[in-house]
């Protein structure tokens, strides 16, 4: 079952999103700040990382450049939701290291596409190594 970390602060996003993947068998894991996502990202490596880009404590761009920085989990693909759908935010999102782009509200079809699409054409995380 592939695992998917959903950095989102809005509770009602959160939850229907969170609910429709859990009913398509994803595992879904739960961030609520940006912060947090980095955090989770090293801890749950999860298959994907679905990245709102408007959070609180650290927003989703520095997130995901922070992710995408770590060796650990920068194989992990990070795709931007944003209700931010203005000519420059996908071109933004891509150069703070985000591998794909959506808007809000999310078109569940749209996404599921998307989501299908890089968990297919990616291979697992490497795993951290060991210290000794």
């Amino acid at each position: 079952m592939p695992k998917i970390l959903l950095v989102e602060d809005n509770e009602m996003n959160r939850d229907m999103l969170s609910r429709r993947l859990e009913r398509r068998g994803y595992a879904i894991a739960i961030a609520v700040d940006g912060q947090q996502g980095v955090e989770m990202a090293a801890s749950e490596r999860p298959d994907l990382i679905l990245m709102d880009m408007s959070l609180p404590v650290m927003d989703g761009w520095e997130a995901t450049r922070q992710i995408k920085a770590d060796e650990v989990t920068r194989r992990i693909p990070v795709i931007a939701l944003t209700a931010h759908a203005m000519s420059g935010d996908e071109a933004r999102a891509r150069e703070a290291g985000c591998d794909d782009f959506d808007t809000k509200p999310i078109e569940l079809p749209r996404l599921l596409a998307k989501i299908e699409h890089w968990l297919a054409s990616t291979t697992p995380p490497a795993a951290a190594p060991l210290q000794t």
